[in-house]
């Protein structure tokens, strides 16, 4: 027997009935999507290296540290897998002059890639939804967003979500901070971890959202970037915050909310829960407005969040959301081989008229007895019973039967009207 193989670390085969799970929250997302006018847009999962090194910056953990990257043999290019999907996104606007017409919302689904330790609710093939609204400059669009993320939570049926807020301000302003952050943490250098460090002159607004219980006291008195905000960026978030309020949004400024990514600018925001441990940001998002130009494309302002699958689908289950699994309308005992060509035949039509059928089928074993196809019909959850037994067959009818009012009532149906009946196994 030849060597068993197992899927890579980390990347994980997702099988019934969990997958009916991940179709739900797909369902839910189209749906929400579509009542915000938001459109799908699919983008590879290989991009040029380069795309994600001069967009999310050189010295971030997920580019120093966490991408697959690697040289395509064939011809010498620097190819990665997708560590997120704001950057390549952004990389199709501006390739196929998408705002060549005004404004765009758009959203994505799909798998992520990057190398890290595996645990709850994070993995290296990890997936991502994600809205992004380009084009658009006002905080009317971030609002717009986090009303977005809203909603979904109201639709999964999910609570303990709270919304954490903040200004990264523009270039100019978070360089007036960052030579005071950088002075500030040299004055405390003998607190600075390895980590920290490292990244005191390459990317010192990574160090304020350090986990390090030793660091905490010492980050809390940092200067804090709201402070160096000059009056347009600080009516930018006074009318985010604003038009949160009119809504009934609650809120918190988090002044060390900083994002991972250097290419957010102005809002910064994410959804948190204290559900799911260490890993407990559901849903992140921001400002990006030099994005755009900083891989090509002609400059425009853009927004957007993405949230991560596994987690919410972990916090449905932590907090018992109403989730209701697929179950087929009918099924169809089959007592004998003999009985498959009509069933099959009624089946189809029955299909054709928006019923779905599921059909038992013959194992190893055989087809088993009629009692074993009843119980796999009640296991399926199925609400009706289709009986082609040969009887029926030779009256070219088929039994009904009610699996689950409780009253086990029965009715022959003919065969040769089936669009006709189709509706009752919907009821």
């Amino acid at each position: 027997m030849a060597e068993k193989l197992s899927a890579v670390k980390g990347m994980n085969d997702i099988l019934p009935p969990e997958s009916a799970r991940w179709e739900w929250l797909e369902d839910k997302v189209r749906g929400l999507m579509a009542r915000y006018a938001y459109r799908n847009v699919r983008t590879p999962i290989l991009e040029h290296t380069q795309l994600f090194v001069r967009g999310l910056g050189e010295v971030t953990d997920i580019v120093e540290k966490e991408m697959y990257s690697f040289e395509d043999r064939l011809n010498g290019e620097h190819l990665t897998l997708r560590p997120e999907n704001t950057a390549g996104l952004v990389r199709a606007v501006a390739e196929h002059s998408l705002l060549y017409d005004g404004g765009k919302r758009l959203y994505y689904m799909g798998p992520m890639f990057r190398h890290e330790r595996p645990q709850r609710g994070r993995y290296r093939q990890f997936h991502q939804i994600g809205a992004e609204a380009l084009g658009f400059a006002g905080p009317d669009v971030d609002a717009e967003l986090i009303l977005l993320a809203d909603a979904l939570w109201k639709e999964l049926g999910l609570a303990d979500v709270r919304l954490e807020i903040n200004s990264l301000g523009q270039p100019a302003e978070r360089r007036q901070h960052r030579a005071a952050l950088i002075a500030y943490l040299e004055q405390h250098a003998d607190l600075l971890d390895e980590d920290a460090k490292r990244r005191l002159h390459s990317n010192p607004l990574r160090i304020l959202d350090t986990k390090n219980p030793a660091m905490q006291a010492m980050v809390e008195g940092a200067p804090r970037l709201i402070d160096f905000l000059g009056a347009e960026s600080l009516a930018h978030f006074d009318g985010l915050k604003a038009m949160l309020e009119a809504n009934g949004i609650a809120y918190r400024i988090n002044p060390r909310l900083v994002r991972g990514l250097d290419y957010y600018n102005l809002s910064v925001f994410e959804f948190v829960t204290d559900r799911l441990g260490s890993q407990g940001t559901i849903c992140a998002g921001g400002r990006y407005d030099d994005l755009i130009g900083q891989i090509g494309g002609k400059p425009a302002p853009a927004v957007g969040w993405a949230i991560g699958v596994e987690r919410v689908l972990e916090l449905v289950k932590e907090q018992g959301a109403a989730f209701d699994a697929p179950a087929p309308d009918a099924y169809a005992v089959v007592p004998d081989a003999a009985a498959f060509p009509a069933a099959l035949k009624t089946l189809q039509v029955l299909r054709a008229a928006g019923v779905a059928v599921q059909m038992h089928a013959a194992s190893a074993d055989g087809l088993g007895s009629m009692k074993s196809q009843f119980k796999k019909a009640d296991a399926s959850g199925a609400r009706h019973a289709l009986v082609f037994g040969a009887d029926e067959l030779a009256a070219g009818e088929v039994t009904v039967k009610a699996l689950r009012d409780g009253s086990g009532a029965q009715q022959r149906q003919p065969l040769a009207d089936a669009a006709g009946w189709a509706g009752i196994l919907k009821s």
